[in-house]
């Protein structure tokens, strides 16, 4: 398991204390921003990460805080993903234990 990795999963876990206060978790709070967004699939048989804010022609019901730390969990376990785990990270990018060289790049730049 890479750094990155143990740190997503370390920040999860922080999540999910906060959800089980009654806090906003930090995740909920940057999908808010438009930082990224946890869909349902167009089947609805799964969930899909993705940067940045969505458009869609309608309303999408949002996806439970359990459900998304569930998926993005086993995302970084089973898959491993570098882009994946950076762009989950940069959420958490605000923690002490973040490292720069983990920031998400734009492809050309």
């Amino acid at each position: 398991m890479t750094e990155l990795t143990s740190f997503v999963l370390a920040r999860l876990d922080d999540d999910e204390r906060r959800y089980e206060d009654g806090v906003l978790p930090t995740l909920d709070e940057a999908e808010r921003r438009g930082r990224l967004r946890i869909l349902r699939s167009d089947d609805a048989q799964g969930l899909l990460l993705l940067p940045g804010p969505v458009q869609a022609a309608e309303e999408r019901v949002p996806v439970p805080f359990p459900e998304k730390a569930a998926y993005l969990r086993r995302e970084i376990r089973e898959h491993g993903d570098g882009d994946t785990a950076r762009l989950i990270a940069s959420v958490y990018a605000a923690h002490p234990d973040w490292r720069e060289d983990w920031e998400v790049t734009s492809p050309g730049g």
